[in-house]
């Protein structure tokens, strides 16, 4: 079975990650299983994490392709840690996360994640825990103003939780379209912009859903304290509210940091460094890349290699500035 999408940075991230045989590595977003498969064809064993419930038959393939090489654990990946130490593996050789929404959840209508297909109002990557729907009919204009704003980067998030609550006094929202168009009304319209007016909206809408930043800090920790020295962990993401917090990790925790972090409680210079960089700065999709696959074009990785030196834990703080 193949992938209904190509991962990103494929090369980059089996570069970054250096997978070897014998060696054992986490793929934290195992979605399709692009990043796994070429993992194993390495050699090396994987083991998948994923809370989606779809992604089984992709993880029945890899199975059968790869036999006693691949084990698929049901949980978000700020369980890693625990995922991996259920495994009774001894060392944790590398880790690897693609962040946010994946190409196969988008084009699931029923899903709910997009505005270009109708679908019920529900954004769970997962099948636990509160819907869209929920949140877009029940929380006051305040917080909503507010999450539009901080996870959609959205201007005006006032005036389309204003919308938004001026027409569920009518009937609640319940499908993907009624939503965009009421986004799309409020904000003015189209007018020729390159992207939706409602896409910020239904970014916002998605990450505290599925709460993308909370995992993605946890993720990062759990990594961190999983890997063992020499371990390397490579993140693709996104957007910038992924990348500044990726961004914010590897420089604080490879002790790059200038002045400290306002976000660590003890001051960087008493910590020694849990990372070393892999490579300064983010990689990027080349012109091929891009021309095969369009959803590249926004994706930065990003890669550290563990040092000896104690976890520094969880992190800390909303948003990595």
């Amino acid at each position: 079975m193949s992938g209904p999408h190509a991962p990103v940075l494929l090369a980059e991230v089996i570069e970054a990650l250096a997978p070897a045989p014998g060696d054992v590595i986490v793929d934290a977003t195992f979605g399709a299983g692009g990043y796994s498969r070429a993992i194993l064809e390495t050699g090396a064993e994987v083991i998948g994490l994923d809370r989606d419930p779809t992604v089984q038959p992709f993880a029945d393939a890899l199975s059968a392709d790869f036999p006693g090489k691949f084990t698929l654990v049901r949980t978000p990946f700020s369980g890693l840690a625990e995922a991996f130490a259920e495994t009774g593996k001894a060392k944790l050789d590398g880790a690897v996360f693609d962040i946010g929404v994946s190409s196969m959840q988008l084009d699931q209508a029923e899903r709910g994640f997009s505005f270009m297909r109708d679908g019920p109002l529900n954004m769970r990557m997962g099948d636990e825990g509160p819907t869209a729907a929920d949140i877009v009919n029940t929380y006051e204009h305040g917080p909503l103003a507010y999450l539009i704003k901080l996870y959609g980067e959205e201007r005006q998030s006032g005036r389309i939780a204003t919308a938004i609550l001026r027409r569920r006094v009518e009937r609640p929202f319940e499908r993907t379209l009624d939503l965009a168009e009421v986004v799309e009304k409020a904000v003015g319209g189209r007018r020729g912009a390159p992207t939706h007016p409602a896409t910020r909206t239904f970014q916002a809408l998605r990450i505290a859903v599925n709460d993308e930043l909370g995992e993605l800090r946890a993720g990062l920790a759990a990594a961190e304290a999983a890997l063992a020295p020499g371990g390397r962990l490579a993140v693709v993401t996104f957007h910038s509210l992924e990348d500044r917090i990726v961004k914010a990790f590897f420089t604080e925790r490879s002790g790059n940091a200038p002045g400290g972090s306002r976000h660590a409680p003890v001051a960087v210079e008493s910590r020694k460094p849990s990372f070393t960089l892999a490579f300064k700065g983010a990689r990027e999709a080349g012109e091929a890349e891009l021309a095969a696959n369009p959803r590249a074009r926004s994706a930065r990785l990003r890669a550290g290699v563990r040092t000896e030196a104690p976890a520094w834990g969880r992190i800390e703080g909303a948003i990595a500035a």
